[in-house]
C-alpha cells in the first residue's frame, strides 16, 4: 500500500472542517506532479494531512474513499480529484521544524519538494511521522 500527504491551508479548509464534513474531494490541484499523485491513489490508503503557511504541520490521518475522476471545479480535462474521509486526529501534531530536524526524514518530499501539494511518502516516512506523533504505525 502507498502512503500520501495533502496539503491545505488551515484557512481555507481545516482538518477541523475535514471532521465536520466527514468526506471531500480534494479539488485545486493545478500542478502536473500533484495531480499525477492523484492519479495514482488507490482507493484504502492513508493519507497525512497537512496544515500548509500557517501552523505547517502534520496534524491528521486521512484515507482514499474515492479514486481519481475529473475535477468538478473546472471543465479542463486535465485536472482531477479524488474523495478522501478524516480517520484520525493526531495525538501530537507533527510541525515541519521537526520533520526537517529529524535526518530519517531528510529525503521525504516536504522537505525536497516543498510546493508541491500532493506528494507520496515512503512506508518508513510514514513510519518516523507517526512515531513523532506519539501514534503506532
Amino acid at each position: 500500500m502507498a502512503y500520501w500527504l495533502v496539503k491545505s491551508e488551515p484557512f481555507k479548509y481545516s482538518w477541523e472542517q475535514f471532521e465536520k464534513d466527514k468526506k471531500t474531494f480534494w479539488d485545486g490541484v493545478r500542478n502536473y506532479a500533484a495531480r499525477n499523485n492523484l492519479k495514482a491513489m488507490k482507493k484504502g490508503e492513508q493519507v497525512l494531512y497537512y496544515h500548509s503557511n500557517e501552523g505547517v504541520e502534520v496534524v491528521g490521518i486521512a484515507e482514499v474513499v474515492k479514486e481519481f475522476y475529473q475535477d468538478p471545479t473546472t471543465t479542463e480535462e486535465a485536472w482531477v480529484v479524488v474523495d478522501l474521509k478524516p480517520v484520525k486526529k493526531l495525538k501530537k501534531t507533527v510541525p515541519l521544524a521537526a520533520i526537517k530536524a529529524d535526518p530519517r526524514l531528510a529525503n521525504m518530499a516536504l522537505v525536497k519538494l516543498s510546493r508541491l501539494s500532493v506528494q507520496p511518502v515512503t512506508d518508513e516516512e510514514w513510519k518516523v511521522i507517526l512515531e513523532l506523533a506519539g501514534e503506532k504505525s
